[in-house]
């Protein structure tokens, strides 16, 4: 029976993964824009659209604290099986 535990800790694991490394790494692109570069281009009138506000957005933010349950959900179910066994 302590294979559920793993199995537990599997699915919130790549559950976690799955939910949180895409919204963490877009993110983390939009902090690492050439700014110098779009606020030249912007004066010489060339530039496209207004880039995004590079700060976490409502719905990222609920994304990556769902993800964080899921981590923590993972460690416990770890726990468990050790526990179990």
């Amino acid at each position: 029976m302590s294979w559920i535990w793993l199995v537990i800790a599997g699915a919130a694991g790549i559950g976690a993964y799955l939910l949180g490394w895409p919204t963490w790494s877009g993110f983390v692109a939009r902090r690492r824009r050439d700014l110098n570069t779009e606020r030249y281009l912007a004066w010489r009138g060339r530039a496209g659209e207004r880039p995004p506000d590079p700060r976490l957005t409502d719905a990222e933010r609920r994304r990556l604290v769902i993800a964080g349950g899921l981590a923590l959900a993972a460690v416990f179910s770890i726990v468990g099986f050790f526990t179990y066994l």
